[in-house]
């Protein structure tokens, strides 16, 4: 199993924007995707480098967004929340942290990212905002 973390606050994918270049439409990702998806990128290589899934294997991901407390919070609402009764609703939403984070991983931890074949996710807040990545190649998945 392959687990590390992204320190800061979850970030979910942007849709991409439009802009015109000699009179024709091109598609950019927005800067704070695409600086997300690099610290994806790095935070992996940093406990993992040159390690990559080899082709064709399945992988199960596991992922888990940690948001920081809103500091206007009761002293109530925050120990609900650190006890994990309370759980973030906000964006960005499950699916878009999904996105930005297994599209930096493509062509860096597995060759495609067709090879995942189930993902898991979860919200919650705490003191320390950061995002838990686990992949599970097939050999791994019971």
């Amino acid at each position: 199993m392959i687990e590390f973390e992204i320190v800061g606050e979850p970030v979910g994918k942007g849709r991409p924007r439009f802009s015109t270049l000699n009179g024709h439409a091109v598609a950019f990702t927005p800067a704070k995707t695409a600086s997300y998806e690099n610290l994806v990128k790095i935070s992996y290589q940093q406990k993992y480098a040159g390690l990559v899934i080899d082709a064709g294997v399945p992988i199960v991901a596991h992922i888990d967004a940690y948001f920081t407390i809103p500091k206007s919070t009761s002293k109530k609402a925050r120990a609900e929340m650190l006890s994990g009764k309370r759980r973030p609703t906000k964006k960005p939403d499950a699916d878009n942290i999904i996105k930005s984070v297994l599209d930096a991983l493509n062509g860096i931890a597995y060759h495609d990212d067709s090879q995942v074949v189930g993902v898991a996710i979860s919200k919650y807040y705490s003191n320390f905002p950061r995002v838990v990545v686990k992949l599970i190649p097939s050999a791994d998945i019971t």
